[in-house]
């Protein structure tokens, strides 16, 4: 397995949580428990994303950019997340925010996986590509 395969992975879950999310109505026990789902599962891969997959990346010319938008674009995420932990689960607004964090989610995993992994496919050899992807699996899981 290499690391584009590792994330694609965790990218698929995350699309049906953030799916299922905005699938929601009201302040449910199903609401709550995939918002929490949801927010171990983005915090974690950020968190081990960055450290496997772009840190790497920001050495190299080739691929410095897109890693630094990727990077912003999580702490973005994060601050959704915070907002939507802020709000009441009933109120419209809250929808308003998940489905902000939805359109976020889906655009960030887009160009990562369109974008970011065909930069990074040129600016890492084989051997880190599978490396990082044991690394950041035994992280993750």
């Amino acid at each position: 397995m290499n690391i584009f395969e590792a994330l694609r992975a965790d990218h698929d879950i995350q699309r049906k949580l953030v799916d299922a999310l905005i699938q929601t109505h009201g302040d449910t026990d199903e609401r709550q428990k995939l918002m929490l789902e949801l927010k171990t599962q983005l915090k974690q891969h950020a968190k081990f994303e960055e450290r496997y997959f772009y840190n790497p990346l920001m050495f190299e010319d080739l691929t410095h950019e897109k890693a630094r938008h990727s990077v912003a674009e999580h702490h973005d995420i994060d601050e959704l997340i915070e907002q939507l932990e802020e709000t009441d689960r009933s109120s419209p607004a809250w929808l308003v925010a998940a489905k902000k964090l939805h359109h976020l989610v889906h655009h960030h995993l887009d160009e990562e996986e369109h974008e970011v992994f065909q930069l990074a496919g040129k600016a890492l050899t084989e051997g880190q590509k599978e490396s990082l992807a044991e690394h950041y699996n035994d992280a993750m899981h």
